[in-house]
């Protein structure tokens, strides 16, 4: 893999940003509504609506719309909120933080249990283990986010009063902001009281969104050690007297792990892009809940934002996952 073929994905990833920014555009501005009248209210007048679309560029032809909105992105701004009136690129990275840090707690919670799971059931293979541990797979797979989230909420939070129900630290704790991941901060300042704060309103939205990605990712696991371990490398190092450990563990798990990068990848994309539901179940002040708030209230500069910001965070992953191919793989450290 050479720098010509990162050169070349980062022009794909140009190429699809720009489509994405003509789509969105597109696509919002035929859902019905007007931004004007849903700023003002319906009892508006039609010369107080006419001011504010003027205002807002929006009696202006949807070429030229683009033309200003794309000019905007080239030098980095996003607009501001139609409702707020603040910069849509701070917005969006206050609540982009705490969408990172719920996914990623939730997809180390699956990659952890994902993975035991499925090296576990492939090495106990038709076992009680190996039963047990596909069918909670595929009961995680099944089960609506929405009802575990409310579920748990009721069993640890409300009938056993262990975990907190909703934010992300309780109020009057206060961290200085350094990175933006409460859990980090709190780490980094030595506070301990708030650092066990911020990983118990952790720990309820990030298992519930960790459990289908966790299902996937025990399955996946399982299939594909099941085909390495009938390889004949891990024969030969078994017959060479190595412990079982080593053999599942350096030969066969390194060479089944391809796979299960790709779907941690593509997990981890969808947790960022698609953690609405955990976020409004738990009042987890994030992304997700920003973007169902902006298309209520036609929001265009904010969802546009969004939805640029998700799109190149799933592109940045997937060319992570394919130069992760090169450390897991040396066969592919070839030049093209």
């Amino acid at each position: 893999m050479t720098l010509g073929y990162i050169s070349r994905r980062l022009f794909h990833l140009v190429l699809i940003m720009f489509g994405v920014s003509v789509l969105v555009f597109l696509m919002l501005r035929m859902i019905p509504g007007d931004p004007a009248q849903l700023l003002l209210g319906e009892f508006a007048n039609p010369e107080e609506l006419e001011s504010l679309r003027a205002q807002l560029g929006l009696n202006q032809s949807l070429l030229t719309q683009y033309w200003i909105y794309l000019r905007n992105i080239i030098q980095g701004d996003l607009g501001n909120s139609l409702r707020s009136n603040a910069p849509v690129a701070g917005e969006i990275w206050v609540r982009l933080i705490a969408t990172l840090e719920l996914s990623l707690a939730a997809m180390f919670i699956a990659t952890v249990v994902g993975v035991a799971a499925g090296v576990l059931s492939a090495v106990k293979q038709r076992s009680f283990l190996d039963y047990a541990s596909m069918f909670l797979a595929l009961v995680g797979v099944s089960m609506p986010i929405f009802w575990l989230g409310l579920m748990l909420i009721y069993l640890f939070s409300v009938k056993y009063p262990i975990l907190p129900m909703m934010g992300r630290i309780t109020l009057g704790l206060e961290v200085p902001e350094m990175t933006g991941l409460m859990v980090v901060d709190s780490l980094l300042a030595g506070n301990g009281q708030a650092f066990l704060s911020a990983v118990k309103h952790l720990l309820l939205p990030s298992f519930t969104l960790a459990t289908i990605p966790m299902a996937i990712v025990a399955r996946i696991t399982r299939s594909s050690m099941l085909e390495v371990m009938s390889k004949d490398y891990v024969r030969t190092a078994r017959a060479k007297g190595m412990a079982e450990s080593v053999v599942v563990l350096r030969h066969a798990l390194r060479n089944a792990f391809l796979p299960v990068v790709t779907v941690l990848g593509l997990n981890l994309g969808l947790l960022l892009g698609g953690a609405v539901l955990t976020e409004t179940i738990f009042s987890w002040p994030g992304l997700g809940r920003y973007v169902v708030d902006s298309l209520a209230g036609r929001d265009y500069a904010a969802v546009q934002g969004c939805i640029l910001v998700f799109a190149a965070l799933m592109a940045a992953i997937n060319l992570a996952v394919d130069l992760m191919y090169v450390f897991l793989d040396p066969r592919l450290r070839v030049d093209e």
